[in-house]
């Protein structure tokens, strides 16, 4: 492959800098601009330093704004409590098939979080080798409508797994199951390319045609509770704050 000056220039981007949130300009932001493609470092900066910053109730809030729903799906809880975000790769199966999991991974881009429906929690689905392996393929998270298992090593992971349940046992390598295919899950459609919020509170789902009006009600969001805590620490109670004294 040949180098020429333009390409030393887009290896020679700081692209851990980060924005001060007062200062984020989300002006043209779309979520292709989730990743660095040479030419949008500016837009790629500003909204990386917003997602850095937000919690998973910030985003909800700032959903619910623009769409009068909150985008959470309620049973499903972090397993390590760990922050992740990034585009959806979807799946779905069933309890007695691991094997699609195995698939999913092979299939997904690097930095796609994995977002599994499966039929019942009954078998786990997601385990310490699934984890190991999504995270050396550069897969971001795994997000399971089900069951994952093997805590003991999860809980001490560097690999981001939320699930509505956990059990010991495990079906087969079926590999059965649909990938990239639409899934309905607690009455919220989940696409492939969809944006996915996650923490310690539990995950946010925002379809990526609202994922720029989201974003910068984010921001407004964010903006918003950094000045009520300002006051609060002001000697303002919060009671007087939203008027109700």
């Amino acid at each position: 492959m040949s180098i020429n000056p333009k390409n030393v220039l887009n290896k020679n981007k700081n692209l851990n800098k980060r924005v001060d949130v007062d200062k984020i300009n989300l002006d043209g932001v779309d979520i292709t601009d989730l990743k660095f493609n040479g030419k949008n470092y500016t837009k790629h900066i500003n909204l990386i330093s917003l997602l850095d910053e937000i919690s998973a109730c910030q985003l909800s809030d700032a959903y619910n704004s623009i769409s009068s729903r909150s985008g959470t799906i309620q049973s499903i809880k972090p397993i390590n409590n760990h922050k992740v975000w990034g585009r959806i790769f979807t799946a779905e199966t069933t309890s007695d098939d691991w094997g699609t999991s195995a698939l999913a991974i092979d299939a997904a881009d690097e930095g796609d979080i994995l977002f599994f429906k499966v039929d019942s929690e009954d078998k786990a689905i997601w385990g310490e080798l699934a984890s190991s392996c999504a995270r050396d393929n550069g897969i971001k998270a795994t997000v399971i409508y089900g069951s994952a298992r093997d805590l003991d090593a999860l809980l001490y992971m560097d690999f981001p797994v939320f699930a509505s349940n956990f059990c010991p046992n495990a079906g087969s390598a079926l590999g059965l199951g649909t990938l990239g295919e639409t899934i309905s899950v607690e009455g919220v459609d989940i696409n492939s390319g969809d944006f996915l919020l996650a923490d310690e509170s539990g995950i946010v789902v925002i379809p990526q045609s609202l994922f720029a009006k989201t974003i910068e009600a984010a921001l407004a969001v964010k903006i918003k509770e950094a000045g009520i805590i300002q006051d609060i620490n002001g000697g303002k109670t919060l009671a007087e704050i939203v008027g109700l004294r």
